[in-house]
């Protein structure tokens, strides 16, 4: 199966995005004063195309092409235009007068020198996956793992400074999305970075509000302050540093005492969050799914009634309540109900408590023999809810073998997973890369997707077709009737269970003043803070 991860620090996945707008507005001039401190995950790596957890950084110092408004609309940050006639040959046009942190200007070469070497499989750039629908990808990065035929992506063509066209390999309406500010490996780099990128590790260079004020050390702050030449929207403040902490209770008790500004915290700290920060606690609507996953080389889950039958016998409302307290939402689709056009209530009875209906179920199925072990990660939080999972599949299920086993950290999770280590359902989630229901079906429901490891495996031809027609649907509205058909097939082989809808959970100190967001993350560049 193939592994990848998208994780932060406090709940996987939440990404602080920088989405800085384009134009100078009347809101308030940069404080250079104030230094925004954020509470982070420490980074693996702090090259774009080739990390694991290093969002918050990255977004920080980097401005996409595209992102999104207040009201969740597309709009152009670094590109000017992202056109199309035909949703198959995309015409990429930049705005003139942006630079990288170093004086370089950023052109349409920066963009496809960095997205040929990220899809050059040599490389080992791990989000290099992000480009595999641009014309070429399979020479660059074939699947059986041969040697690559090209060391360019043939679907690119630089037509200028400010202009490059991407040819794709299907149709793709939601392609101006792809390009938004979660999808790092698509982000422009200096040349000089591709001459060292051990060194452009150390010192990354980008065209985002902030730069770093000094070389990066591991397990040490980041500190990042305004970049003065940056030609989108001026940030409220300073700039940024990035505290990196191991415990997020430890990172929780700082915010308290004020020693830092922004923490993004796990489910179970909702409750006590509330009664500490009072306004300064924040749940935002995020493009985030929990799920439970199964192997899929265990016959004792091969039969769909018997997921089914797991799915009804969970109460999702209670556990809501009792352990998020309210603050999370109950599943009713594969896709967050913040995600435009999500189809709450497809997943229709198989996804309301029913302890009746699910033993009769597992009857149905020949019952379940042997002990079940629920899988999470520890230290994330996850304690007390894979502990209600378990109680409510013994009580409700009447299976009497069933515990909740933490991993030790997220490497032996995922190693478990990989290396098909797991007797029982396991932790799987998927937070949204741009804001389509695109990046969540065809990440976690196709064999070539980055969370497919999530899913036990999952992929099912019929599916790919459908995600093909909805791809290439002429209007939004039309390819949400496409993504609700690719939901339907799916649910009718009900390879997970949905849980949980996410709302990404944070506390502040009393210093911040508005927790500026869009799609569940803080704007870091629009976040504002008193003196």
């Amino acid at each position: 199966m193939k592994l990848s991860v998208k994780a932060s620090f406090g709940i996987a996945a939440a990404t602080m995005l920088v989405l800085a707008g384009c134009t100078a507005t009347s809101d308030p001039a940069t404080d250079d004063d104030v230094i925004l401190r954020v509470a982070i995950a420490e980074p693996d790596r702090l090259v774009p195309a080739n990390h694991f957890s290093s969002y918050e950084v990255l977004t920080a110092i980097f401005t996409s092409l595209t992102g999104l408004d207040e009201d969740g609309q597309l709009e152009y940050l670094q590109a000017e235009s992202v056109e199309s006639d035909d949703a198959v040959t995309w015409t990429i046009t930049l705005r003139d007068g942006w630079t990288f942190h170093n004086g370089d200007p950023v052109t349409a070469q920066s963009y496809v020198d960095a997205w040929n070497y990220a899809a050059y499989a040599p490389n080992a750039q791990v989000n290099g996956g992000q480009l595999k629908n641009v014309v070429g990808y399979s020479e660059l990065s074939p699947v059986d793992g041969s040697e690559p035929t090209a060391t360019e992506l043939s679907g690119l063509s630089v037509v200028d400074d400010l202009t490059f066209t991407v040819e794709l390999q299907s149709p793709d309406r939601q392609y101006p999305f792809q390009l938004t500010q979660g999808q790092t490996g698509l982000y422009p780099l200096p040349a000089e970075a591709l001459e060292d990128l051990d060194a452009y590790n150390s010192h990354p260079i980008g065209n985002g509000p902030f730069m770093l004020a000094d070389d990066w050390t591991p397990s040490q702050e980041i500190e990042t302050v305004v970049y003065e030449d940056y030609a989108g929207e001026e940030p409220t403040i300073g700039g940024v540093t990035f505290v990196p902490y191991l415990d997020t209770t430890i990172a929780y008790t700082d915010a308290l005492a004020g020693e830092v500004d922004i923490v993004a915290i796990s489910g179970d700290q909702v409750t006590r969050a509330e009664e500490d920060f009072g306004d300064n606690f924040y749940a935002l609507d995020a493009p985030g799914v929990d799920l439970l996953g199964f192997p899929s080389d265990d016959p004792r889950f091969s039969d769909k009634r018997v997921r089914q039958a797991i799915s009804m016998a969970i109460d999702r409302e209670a556990i809501n309540d009792a352990i998020y307290g309210g603050r999370q939402i109950p599943a009713t689709s594969l896709t967050s109900p913040s995600m435009p056009g999500d189809p709450a209530g497809v997943c229709g009875e198989y996804c309301e408590f029913n302890p009746e209906a699910a033993q009769e179920l597992l009857a149905e199925a020949g019952g379940f023999e042997g002990p079940m072990e629920l899988l999470f990660i520890g230290g994330w939080g996850q304690e007390d809810l894979f502990a209600a999972y378990a109680n409510q599949i013994r009580q409700n299920l009447g299976i009497e073998d069933v515990v909740a086993t933490p991993a030790p950290d997220f490497a032996a999770f995922t190693e478990r997973v990989a290396n098909g280590d797991v007797s029982g359902p396991f932790r799987a989630r998927w937070g949204a890369l741009y804001p389509s229901q695109q990046d969540t079906l065809h990440s976690l429901y196709t064999a070539e997707g980055d969370g497919n490891f999530g899913t036990g495996g999952y992929s099912n031809p019929e599916v790919d077709a459908l995600l093909a027609e909805a791809d290439a649907a002429e209007t939004l509205e039309e390819s949400y009737e496409g993504y609700r058909a690719v939901q339907e097939r799916i649910l009718e082989d009900f390879p997970v269970v949905p849980t949980f809808g996410n709302r990404y959970l944070y506390v502040t100190s009393e210093r911040v003043t508005d927790l500026y967001s869009i799609s569940g993350s803080p704007l870091l560049s629009r976040v504002e803070v008193s003196a």
